[in-house]
């Protein structure tokens, strides 16, 4: 029996948790995951990361050195919530960074606009109570829904995704069943 089986194996079962670590080069979850992003989504993320590791940055520095001051370090709640606070940055920072690392700027002028891709406009007709709603499908990057920019990777989204004009997309909601017409498709 090996240590990464769902079987309990005695002393090892220590190691489960890690076996996701070891799995195949060939395996898709550990390739990268590429963030699809439009060019003005592209600037924006960047100049985002670069305040946050500029402003952000000094910004945690500068309460850290205030919280040093007070005294023991110990018993300091400003100082562990400032050390929290520049942990938490450090990740947001990581991520940023990784979701720059793997981000593909796509052009809008080769987009098919056939069916429902990643920067399409979509307007959509909810068969219940015949509303129409137009939508901009875009990374999670840059979902926005007050600008009525849904991810592809949201429920909505990968619903919609693939279907052309005419189609009706099911999209599973906490509220139930939605059903969806595609009434047209643009970039």
């Amino acid at each position: 029996m090996n240590d990464f089986s769902d079987e309990p194996s005695g002393k090892s079962d220590y190691l489960k948790p890690l076996h996701r670590f070891f799995k195949s080069k060939y395996e898709t979850d550990i390739m990268p995951e590429y963030t699809y992003l439009t060019a003005e989504g592209y600037t924006r993320l960047k100049k985002e990361l670069e305040t946050l590791k500029s402003d952000g940055r000094s910004d945690i520095a500068k309460a850290i050195a205030e919280a040093r001051e007070k005294g023991d370090l110990s018993e300091n709640a400003e100082y562990d919530a400032a050390k929290d606070a520049q942990g938490m940055l450090e990740m947001k920072i990581n991520e940023m960074e990784k979701s720059l690392a793997n981000a593909r700027v796509l052009d809008t002028s080769l987009l098919d606009t056939s069916q429902v891709t990643v920067l399409s406009k979509v307007t959509i007709k909810n068969k219940k109570n015949d509303r129409e709603m137009v939508y901009h499908l875009v990374a999670e990057a840059e979902a926005n829904l007050k600008e009525k920019k849904i991810s592809v990777s949201s429920p909505m989204g990968e619903g919609l995704l693939g279907k052309k004009v005419g189609e009706v997309a099911e999209i599973q909601t906490p509220g139930g069943l939605l059903q969806f017409e595609i009434m047209n498709i643009t970039i």
